[in-house]
C-alpha cells in the first residue's frame, strides 16, 4: 500500500467507526417508549420507568455531544499532520527512541484530559447529580483526575519504555518480547489492583463479623470455596450506584462489596450475588477472558510486527521522518475492523459465562433471591433494560437483566 492509501484508509475507518457508533446509539433509541412495557411491570412502576427514560435521553443527548466533538478533534488531527508536527516539536529536545514516546504520549494525554474534563465534569455535577446518583464533591472530582493522570502517566512511562527498549534492541522479535511484557503487566495488576490502585482513591475495611459475614463464610464453607478476603469499600462518596467485584488470583483473591450495594439489598440477596461471583471464579472465568485477551494482544503484536516493517504506515501521519509512536497510531486505526470483532467476540463470551454463573447461585443458593437483587440494582441504577438487538450484540458484556431474570425463571 502506499502512503496516501494508508492516508486515506485511516480517514475512512475513523468516520466508519463514528458512524457506525451513532447508528447503534440511534437503534437503541426506538426502543424507547413512552408507557411502561407489559414485560417490565415486575420490574418497574409507573414513575420509575418514566425516570429511567429521562436519564437515558439526557445520557444520550450528551453522549451525542462529546463523542462528535472528540471526533471532530481527532479528524482535525489527522488531517492537518498534528501528530507529525507535535512529533518534529519534540525532536529538539531528544533523539533518544524512548524518551520521544514517553515525552509524546505524555503530552497527547495530558491534553486529552484537558479537552475531556469539561465533559467529565458536566456529565458527573450535571447529569449524573440531576438523577439523585452524583454524591463527589468538586474537590475529590479534581483530586481523583490528578491523581488518575499521575498514575496512568507512571504506569505508561514504565510499560512504554519496556516496550519501546525491546523494539530498538531486538526489532525482528520485539513483538514477542512486548507481549511478554505486557502480558506481565497485565497478571500483576490483576493480582495487586485492589491492595496498589483502589487504596489511592477509595478505603477498603475488612467487612466485620456480623451477620453478612457470618451468612457468607457459612455459603463459602457449604460449597468448600476458601474466602477469608472480604473487604467493603466506600464507594458512597463517589455514587450511589451499587456493584460487587472479585479481584486478585490465588491468595490474592478478595471479594469487594460497595457500601451501596450492602445498603440496598438484603443478606440473603448479597449472598445470591456473591455466589454469583463465586462461580465466576470457580469456573475461573477470570483467567479465561485472561487467555482470550493475551492470544488477542500476541495476535495483534504479530500484525503490528508487520506493519513495522512498511514505513509508509509511519508517514501515512507525518511525511519527514518515521516513529515508533506515529506507527503505532497509524496501525491501531488501520487495525480497527479486527478490533471490532475481538471485542464482540470477548462480549459474546462474557454474556455467556454470565448466564453459568446465575445458573450456578440459582443450584446452589436460591434463584428468587438473585431475581430480587438484580431487580433492586435495575431500579436503583435506572437500568435500561430494552436495548435494540444490535446495540445489546454490540456493547453488551453482560445478558440484559430482563433476559437473566426470564432465564432463572425457566431454569428447571
Amino acid at each position: 500500500m502506499t502512503t496516501q492509501t494508508i492516508f486515506y484508509t485511516i480517514i475512512w475507518l475513523t468516520i466508519f467507526e463514528f458512524l457506525l457508533t451513532k447508528y447503534l446509539w440511534h437503534l437503541n433509541t426506538l426502543n424507547w417508549s413512552e408507557k411502561l412495557p407489559k414485560e417490565l411491570k415486575w420490574i418497574y412502576d409507573e414513575e420509575k420507568y418514566q425516570k429511567s427514560q429521562k436519564y437515558e435521553k439526557v445520557k444520550y443527548k450528551f453522549s451525542i455531544l462529546s463523542s462528535t466533538f472528540s471526533f471532530l478533534i481527532i479528524l482535525l488531527v489527522l488531517i492537518f499532520w498534528w501528530f507529525g508536527i507535535l512529533d518534529d516539536a519534540i525532536r529538539v529536545y531528544s533523539d533518544n527512541e524512548i524518551i520521544l514516546s514517553l515525552l509524546f504520549f505524555w503530552i497527547v494525554m495530558l491534553l486529552q484530559t484537558i479537552i475531556s474534563l469539561p465533559f467529565s465534569y458536566y456529565s458527573t455535577f450535571v447529569v449524573e447529580e440531576k438523577f439523585w446518583f452524583n454524591k463527589m464533591t468538586k474537590k475529590l472530582f479534581f483530586t481523583d483526575t490528578i491523581k488518575s493522570l499521575v498514575l496512568w502517566a507512571v504506569i505508561w512511562w514504565i510499560l512504554l519504555s519496556a516496550i519501546v527498549w525491546s523494539y530498538t534492541k531486538f526489532t525482528d522479535n520485539f513483538w514477542l518480547i512486548a507481549w511478554w511484557i505486557i502480558t506481565a503487566f497485565t497478571v500483576f495488576f490483576m493480582m495487586f489492583y485492589s491492595t496498589l490502585i483502589v487504596p489511592l482513591f477509595n478505603k477498603q475495611t475488612p467487612l466485620e463479623k456480623w451477620e453478612l459475614r457470618d451468612a457468607i463464610e457459612n455459603f463459602s464453607k457449604k460449597i468448600w470455596f476458601e474466602l477469608d478476603n472480604i473487604f467493603v469499600i466506600d464507594w458512597s462518596k463517589r455514587s450511589s450506584k451499587a456493584n460487587a467485584y472479585f479481584s486478585g488470583l490465588g491468595s490474592k483473591k478478595r471479594i469487594v462489596l460497595f457500601d451501596t450495594l450492602i445498603k440496598d439489598l438484603t443478606t440473603e440477596e448479597l449472598v445470591a450475588v456473591l455466589a454469583h461471583e463465586i462461580w465466576h471464579y470457580k469456573k475461573k472465568h477470570t483467567l479465561q477472558m485472561l487467555v482470550f485477551w493475551t492470544i488477542q494482544t500476541w495476535f495483534m503484536l504479530y500484525v503490528f510486527s508487520l506493519a513495522l516493517k512498511m514505513p509508509e504506515f509511519s508517514l501515512a501521519l507525518w511525511w519527514e521522518k518515521g516513529s515508533f509512536y506515529l506507527w503505532a497510531i497509524a496501525f491501531s486505526i488501520i487495525f480497527t475492523p479486527i478490533s471490532m470483532i475481538l471485542w464482540i467476540l470477548s462480549n459474546m463470551l462474557s454474556r455467556k459465562n454470565e448466564y453459568e454463573a446465575d445458573r450456578f447461585a440459582w443450584e446452589n443458593y436460591e434463584a428468587k433471591e438473585l431475581s430480587w437483587a438484580l431487580i433492586k440494582l435495575s431500579r436503583n441504577n435506572l437500568s435500561n433494560l430494552r436495548p435494540h438487538k444490535a446495540y445489546e450484540f454490540f456493547y453488551y458484556s453482560h445478558p440484559t437483566v430482563l433476559k437473566r431474570l426470564k432465564a432463572l425463571k425457566n431454569i428447571k
